[in-house]
């Protein structure tokens, strides 16, 4: 059994997929196996978040003592590494591979890599905390690393561009998640939280000044009527947006000698 007090030892070896663990003798509990406490606590995480998942309560919901748990998982962070990589397998990399040329491809791994953050509040904190080298995350990686590289950008450009367009869409599927998250517990529809914040500040008399240059920008954002819809506007857009600068660092990695040719040296291409 690998415990908690062990890998903060090593934090950079940290993880459920670099560990062998040793089988239990005998049998686990009847009707329990590792896929059902994943995915039992993936609805716990979904509906309560990080901080109230433990084994007891995980125990209960499966309908086992929480030493059950044990015969499949050693610690709680298992458990969330089990479950980082299993939403990553909700990723369509099907989708991905039918959609074409690399910008169709780098959209659709974008857009599918939003919602899931959005539907998985829990896997923003989540994906930065551990490793993410179980088979799912890798197989996406696999995909975003292939359509980076079919961009015709040299190696050493590939992995900017790589974060540029990643990096983005995991801070804002956060953002939306914690968005969605916080007008639920305000028991508010996402329209009527962004609605009420709005009007908290907008028309303050301390606030007047301060906004007095957001005014026209928040007017026209509130003018949508539905915040999904601004959600998928501004996403939809702010890619179009890295895509095309993609696009043009290609070209100018592509210029004739005298610009900055694909050959060119680290410090001529700065």
């Amino acid at each position: 059994m690998v415990k908690a007090a062990d890998r903060a030892k090593n934090p950079a070896r940290s993880s459920v997929w670099l560990e062998t663990r040793t089988a239990r003798s005998g049998g686990g509990p009847a009707g329990l196996d590792r896929d059902r406490i994943v995915d039992a606590s993936i609805r716990m995480l979904d509906e309560e978040g990080l901080a109230k998942l433990s084994m007891r309560k995980l125990a209960t919901e499966l309908g086992v003592t929480a030493m059950s748990l044990y015969w499949y998982v050693d610690t709680k962070d298992d458990i969330i590494e089990f479950a980082v990589d299993s939403v990553y397998g909700e990723i369509d990399l099907a989708a991905v591979d039918a959609a074409g040329d690399w910008r169709d491809r780098i959209r659709v791994l974008a857009l599918d890599y939003r919602r899931m953050l959005v539907r998985h509040a829990w896997m923003s904190p989540s994906a930065g905390q551990y490793l993410n080298i179980g088979p799912n995350a890798i197989a996406v990686g696999q995909k975003i690393h292939a359509a980076i590289r079919d961009t015709g950008l040299s190696l050493d450009r590939q992995p900017s561009a790589m974060s540029a367009v990643f990096q983005f869409v995991y801070g804002y599927g956060t953002i939306e998640s914690h968005f969605g998250r916080r007008a639920a517990e305000a028991g508010m529809s996402q329209d009527e939280f962004y609605l009420d914040a709005i009007k908290a500040f907008r028309d303050e008399p301390e606030f007047e000044e301060k906004t007095e240059g957001m005014r026209e920008i928040l007017d026209e954002r509130a003018s949508h009527g539905s915040v999904s819809a601004i959600w998928d506007r501004d996403f939809a857009y702010a890619l179009d947006v890295l895509v095309a600068g993609i696009e043009v660092m290609v070209a100018r990695e592509g210029e004739t000698p005298g610009g900055t040719a694909a050959g060119a040296s680290p410090a001529q291409r700065t």
